[in-house]
């Protein structure tokens, strides 16, 4: 008989949001749009290295998911210690304007408030 190989299921992680991240959150006021971002954090629990896009230059270490119509961008970072996915911002990508959610990650790693 032959030997059937068993697929290893991938490890279930942990999700936490720095306090920013939950800010960020509670600031959308629409409902739908903050269940359906809810939902795409929650699906980070499995494999979120593969869901996301590494991001690059100052922002290298994390990653990039979209969410709620692919409006919403989520950044997170994946911590292998813990195995913990750990959202650091949320908001609209809105490339030159400082309310743009990378420039803003951007501001809060240089403040050192991304939970490092």
């Amino acid at each position: 008989m032959g030997h059937r190989k068993v697929a290893a299921q991938p490890t279930e992680r942990s999700i936490a949001l720095t306090p920013q991240a939950v800010k960020m959150l509670e600031i959308i006021k629409d409902r739908q749009t903050q269940l359906k971002i809810r939902d795409r954090i929650d699906s980070l629990k499995t494999e979120p290295e593969k869901k996301g896009k590494p991001l690059i230059s100052e922002l290298s270490g994390y990653y990039s998911i979209r969410a709620a119509g692919q409006r919403y961008r989520i950044v997170y970072q994946l911590r292998e210690q813990t195995i913990v996915v750990l959202v650091v911002a949320i908001g609209i990508r809105k490339e030159g304007d400082k309310t743009d959610v990378y420039s803003l990650t951007k501001r809060l790693l240089r403040l050192g408030l991304l939970g490092e």
